[in-house]
């Protein structure tokens, strides 16, 4: 990795603002957020419930759209970007891991890890997605579905998905918001472990004090603003 790789800032926001109308009222969910990571970096976003991390998350991949301010991804600014162009930008840059696991349910984990390669265009997506699921520990389990899958095995299935592309960076929601102690543990670990090895930019919504200590950066949110 070149010192140049480690100091560009793949990811800024600026005076970034969300709002919601609820009847006669604005509701504030984000205000005037001003957000650089570098790539490279591990980065925590932590706070209370309700504070606004997930839909800063939201936004800072261009899959929600601010009342105001501006997000630029490895220099391009998404919100100039119609819809197509902000998905065309997210398939070439972005890896997620969501809370809820978002596999789907009629393909196998090796059709689901497959899937972002096929979307891309890749055309050997087969040895990539295998090599993924054999990593992170369930190759022998390549057929099964996600209903046949414990939570624990269907994160791990999400993370090989989203390390398939090899992704210049990393949005995790409360990647182990659905998991018993043990198995988010065993989770983190593994994502952490890809993350260094794959030297990914990693942002991760998290309101686990343990899991953002092992972030090189925390910004905490409180009432819609950097605290």
């Amino acid at each position: 990795m070149t010192d140049d790789r480690i100091v560009r800032p793949i990811v800024q926001a600026t005076a970034l603002t969300k709002q919601v109308s609820t009847g006669e009222e604005q509701l504030v969910i984000l205000q005037d957020i001003n957000l650089e990571v570098n790539t490279g970096e591990a980065v925590a976003i932590v706070g209370a419930s309700g504070s606004g991390k997930s839909t800063l998350l939201g936004l800072l991949a261009g899959l929600d759209m601010p009342s105001s301010g501006r997000v630029h991804l490895d220099g391009e600014d998404i919100f100039s970007l119609d819809e197509d162009g902000r998905a065309a930008l997210r398939g070439r840059l972005l890896g997620f891991v969501f809370q809820s696991f978002q596999l789907l349910p009629a393909l196998t984990a090796l059709e689901n890890v497959m899937l972002p390669l096929e979307l891309s265009g890749v055309n050997n997506t087969r040895a990539p997605a295998l090599e993924l699921l054999e990593r992170v520990g369930l190759g022998m389990r390549l057929k099964h579905y996600p209903k046949q899958l414990s939570g624990g095995e269907q994160q791990r299935v999400a993370i090989a998905r989203a390390f398939v592309t090899h992704p210049q960076l990393l949005l995790a929601d409360e990647p182990t918001g659905n998991l018993d102690s043990t198995t988010g543990a065993q989770i983190i670990e593994l994502m952490f472990e890809l993350n260094h090895e794959r030297g990914t930019t990693l942002i991760l919504v998290t309101h686990d004090e343990a899991i953002s200590s092992r972030c090189a950066r925390r910004v905490r949110l409180a009432g819609g603003k950097v605290i």
